[in-house]
């Protein structure tokens, strides 16, 4: 289920959060007043194990087409990572990296989970996305990304680039303070 937890950025070593929630409506309104896009789609296919990325898109087709609508996308992808994936550790490093993007990060789970954390403001917002969640993250705005250390997921990623994705890393180590994707699925602390 999806959840939503915001800290004050400050937070020592063990921050506490001042919102929990796995309520997406709440979930969707607290990020939107952050300018956050989240919304639930059903996640209607059920991939192969071994699927690969075009086959992902064409399964996904009637979704991507919806967001390209607009013309603000037009470069789209899909990663799946695996607990298996010889480059998951690498991978899971440089996304644990607080970053930004010239462009928004949106993305749309199909399987699988992971946590994004949003430091905006004085605040650490962190957003665990799981199957059939959207979000869209606006572009300039400094996240990292968590996919644990046996990462499972599947999501289809859109882009304004032809380069695809693209960070600049901000060398402030604000994430290593605040819980994990490990930690939150060993002890969720979630309130409606």
């Amino acid at each position: 289920m999806s959840e939503l937890q915001i800290f004050p950025a400050q937070g020592g070593s063990q921050p506490v959060p001042s919102l929990a929630s796995n309520n997406p409506s709440l979930i969707a309104e607290a990020l939107a007043a952050r300018g956050i896009g989240f919304e639930r789609w059903p996640a209607r296919v059920e991939l192969a194990a071994n699927a690969e990325p075009a086959e992902i898109l064409a399964a996904y087709a009637p979704e991507i087409e919806r967001v390209q609508a607009s013309g603000t996308y037009p470069t789209v992808d899909a990663i799946r990572l695996t607990p298996e994936h010889p480059d998951r550790e690498a991978l899971r490093q440089k996304f644990l990296a607080e970053h930004t993007h010239s462009e928004d990060e949106v993305r749309f789970f199909v399987e699988g989970k992971g946590l994004f954390c949003l430091h905006i403001g004085e605040e650490v917002v962190q957003v665990l996305c799981e199957t059939g969640d959207f979000l869209r993250v606006p572009a300039g705005t400094r996240h990292w990304f968590d996919m644990g250390p046996a990462p499972q997921f599947t999501a289809i990623r859109f882009f304004d680039n032809p380069e695809g994705w693209v960070a600049q890393f901000t060398g402030d180590p604000i994430g290593e303070r605040f819980p994990r994707l490990d930690d939150r699925i060993k002890s969720p602390g979630v309130a409606c």
